[in-house]
């Protein structure tokens, strides 16, 4: 029996001078470069730390003010006093929590005026259970001379000071 040899032949379609296919090592590593320069730019300019830390600012301020809201609507009801069974509110920076040492203020706000005390979002003490188990991580104290309330965020970022007086 007598093989048959088919041979084949391949040709190379060969292209006109300087034409080519794919992409050389200068021109991925230039576009890698451009691509991580605008990663790095985009989160400068967000800058997600500090967008976060602009976050908590803004709930302690409006904890704050519902705090401030409630011991005002508690003074409005008492003919401008501010009644609570724990007592006056001191005259040196205390803060506001069930604890010992400490200022009870929930008992006298909650749920008369606000459901429950908000609390700072990044102090690690800080937490809300009821009345006889919280601490807001907010200080309270009252002029002697005026009997104006202030209240104070002291964990606040950024270099911000917060602070609500009435």
């Amino acid at each position: 029996m007598a093989r048959k040899v088919i041979s084949y032949q391949l040709s190379v379609i060969s292209s006109p001078r300087g034409a080519r296919r794919g992409f050389t090592l200068v021109e991925i590593v230039t576009s890698v470069g451009i691509v991580v320069a605008l990663m790095v730019a985009v989160v400068i300019i967000l800058n997600p730390t500090a967008q976060f830390a602009k976050g908590r600012n803004a709930q302690r301020k409006a904890n704050l003010n519902m705090i401030i809201g409630a011991i005002g609507q508690n003074k409005a009801d008492n003919k401008g006093t501010f009644s609570c069974s724990s007592g006056a509110v001191p005259t040196t920076t205390t803060r506001m929590a069930s604890s010992s040492g400490n200022y009870n203020i929930g008992p006298c706000i909650v749920p008369t005026y606000i459901p429950s005390l908000p609390y700072d979002p990044s102090t690690s003490t800080a937490k809300w259970v009821s009345v006889t188990d919280y601490d807001t991580g907010y200080t309270i104290t009252q002029s002697a001379t005026t009997s104006r309330v202030t209240l104070t965020a002291p964990a606040a970022e950024l270099g911000e000071t917060i602070t609500y007086t009435r």
